[in-house]
């Protein structure tokens, strides 16, 4: 089972131990537009990056071959 963008970041946020309030601030957003652009699935690919980077992660595309 694939989990879509959102379900990855709230995991994430909960292995570092902080909130989506937290993720929020420190992207320079509201806590609210920030969950609104999750639930939409309309986040982009480079503030997936800056999240990562954020949250002290790494984004590596690995061959299913």
């Amino acid at each position: 089972m694939r989990l879509e963008a959102r379900e990855q970041i709230k995991t994430l946020l909960a292995q570092k131990g902080l909130k989506l309030k937290d993720l929020a601030e420190k992207l320079n957003r509201t806590p609210n537009s920030l969950t609104q652009q999750l639930g939409r699935g309309s986040i982009t690919y480079n503030e997936v990056l800056q999240i990562a980077d954020i949250l002290g992660y790494k984004i590596r595309f690995e061959d299913v071959d």
